[in-house]
């Protein structure tokens, strides 16, 4: 999984072969669709290119909420962290299709004990930090140890940590022994699960198992310069402003068959307008240009431009294991039947036009899709076309105490999701209900919503699946519980909690089965979870994200939902 930060992301697999360019050293740009009935077919831009060097320049209209990798559950954060920084296992990805886990420091996917719960790993040898120090398995103790420390990390992945034998470990800044993990040597890590895990390989490809030197954590200002395993390292980071990343003399290719590492330099401008990267791109005024924004930073008044030749051959698209949605803060909104209402007052449809229309994706009924694993069909009264249900929702409203203002917060940096608001605004004033908007700064959207400024209503994003293709890795972070069942989960948005139906989760978590068994127990739950409105589906969104015409190996990340940085390269 990931948190998707500005995104607006989408998941519905449809068949079709891949439009790609030709082959060779120097491929000439690929080529896509211009229409609604192939749309969904992933492109990928110039595929097959193997020369190193050159610059790529990265456009953004935010900064990234962290790049401490034990402090994010963020896509963005995951997709450059894939340059600097690597985890014992990887999620490989591929234009349209769910990753596939790979081993990275390890030399495999790890070895079960019969039982199931123990998993063991070996390092690969001539693993090194950016300093020349050699990585060893207690750097990746260090960087899992971190995660645990709450109080300093508030978005650091915990579903890793939720799968291990802790017993109540506070992490490594107030004392303990964290026995969950061993290091019997220095290529050897052991760890120590609750109950089986039968996926555990993808909990290992998050960012908790990416190496940390001890020495060199600085708490909070690691942010600033995360020290490098991967091809790349920070050179300079300007806060809000701009970023460079070149190679790191230290990281082996022999050892690291995943990232081809092509360009030489990265930089990052991290505070470009949305409208301005859309028209930069689109008049490829820099031919090194891509972008990490939502919908490749496009404005909706842009997508007839896509038709144009010169524009569709440099535009990479596919289809997302990510799924947007309006979450209900629960604890605000407490009646279940009040949520209801207000989820079918909801023109989807109207939302959808927000995203761009047709083209950038499908109005979904559901947080998980039929792409993952153990997935059984799910129940809600909201229309699967997206229409609004005003008379049901009026109903239900009778003779109902209910809030007659709400608050709808959103990430700043991006006209789409308040139009969103302005769209809520529309529907809800026909229950008696005035929405209010919140701008929310980007770079701190997902701490404001774990606080407690959470609004009322927000929107969110998440990338389900892509650890492992499980149902599992959608419906346990969002709406969870905590890692000790006691209350909602950290990232679990909506503050879900219903004692019956999430102790069972919480039991579920170590039960024994295939992917497939569990994965269908954690879609019935969910299924039942739903039945309360804790949140609502809104657009599973196929993305177009056009790139400079000197940028090769373009192909948009499954649960990235943008320009995949561990494999483009440019044309010099």
């Amino acid at each position: 999984m990931k948190r998707s930060t500005t995104m607006a992301l989408a998941l519905t697999v449809t068949t079709g072969l891949a439009l790609t360019a030709c082959g060779g050293e120097k491929p000439a740009p690929g080529s896509g669709s211009g229409s609604t009935a192939d749309a969904f077919t992933p492109v990928k831009i110039g595929e097959g290119y193997t020369t190193k060097g050159g610059n790529i320049n990265v456009l953004m209209s935010s900064d990234f909420q962290t790049l401490d990798p034990g402090n994010s559950n963020y896509v963005q954060t995951a997709n450059v962290g894939q340059l600097y920084y690597r985890t014992l296992t990887m999620a490989k990805e591929t234009a349209g299709q769910p990753p596939t886990i790979v081993p990275d420091l390890a030399t495999d996917l790890g070895t079960p004990s019969a039982d199931g719960l123990t998993w063991t790993y070996t390092l690969k040898k001539r693993l090194k930090f950016e300093d020349g120090t050699p990585i060893t398995s207690k750097d990746i103790k260090y960087g899992v140890e971190r995660t645990y420390a709450r109080d300093v990390y508030t978005q650091a992945p915990q579903e890793l940590n939720s799968a291990l034998a802790d017993d109540g470990y506070k992490g490594p800044y107030t004392g303990g022994d964290f026995k969950a993990i061993d290091t019997p040597d220095d290529s050897t890590v052991v760890f120590h699960l609750k109950q089986p895990f039968a996926e555990f390989p993808a909990l290992v490809s998050r960012s908790n198992t990416a190496p940390v030197p001890q020495a060199k954590d600085s708490k909070l200002d690691y942010t600033a310069h995360p020290v490098s395993s991967g091809p790349y390292k920070i050179e300079s980071y300007d806060r809000g402003r701009s970023m460079k990343l070149v190679r790191n003399e230290q990281w082996d290719p022999a050892t690291d068959p995943n990232r081809p590492a092509l360009p030489d330099t990265f930089t990052f401008t991290l505070s470009t307008a949305q409208a301005t990267i859309s028209q930069q791109l689109i008049a490829d005024s820099d031919p090194t240009a891509i972008t990490l924004d939502s919908n490749g930073g496009l404005q909706a008044s842009d997508a007839a431009k896509l038709n144009e030749p010169k524009i569709k051959e440099r535009t990479a698209a596919g289809l997302l294991g990510c799924t947007d949605v309006l979450d209900f803060n629960t604890e605000t909104i407490k009646d279940p039947q009040v949520r209801k209402a207000i989820a079918l007052s909801i023109d989807r449809n109207a939302i959808q036009l927000q995203y761009g229309g047709a083209r950038f994706g499908k109005v979904a009924q559901s947080y998980i899709n039929p792409a993952q694993r153990g997935y059984v069909e799910q129940h809600t009264d909201l229309d699967p076309g997206g229409k609004a249900k005003l008379d049901e929702a009026k109903k239900l409203l009778e003779g109902k105490d209910f809030p007659k203002t709400l608050v709808y917060g959103y990430a700043d940096t991006n006209t789409r999701y308040k139009n969103v608001g302005t769209v809520l605004q529309q529907d809800l004033k026909a229950l008696g209900i005035d929405v209010q908007l919140r701008p929310i700064p980007a770079a701190n959207y997902y701490t404001v919503l774990a606080s407690d400024q959470m609004p009322d209503i927000a929107r969110s994003g998440w990338c389900g699946g892509a650890d492992s293709g499980s149902v599992r890795t959608t419906i346990d972070p969002n709406v969870g519980p905590s890692v000790d069942g006691k209350t909602y989960g950290f990232s679990n948005i909506p503050r879900y909690y219903d004692p019956k139906i999430s102790g069972e989760m919480y039991q579920l978590r170590g039960a024994n089965g295939s992917s497939e068994e569990l994965g269908k127990k954690w879609a019935t739950l969910f299924d039942q979870a739903m039945q309360s409105y804790p949140l609502v589906p809104l657009v599973r969104t196929f993305t177009n994200s056009v790139v400079g015409s000197k940028v090769r190996n373009a192909q948009v990340g499954y649960f990235f939902g943008a320009i995949d940085l561990s494999i483009v390269g440019v044309e010099r």
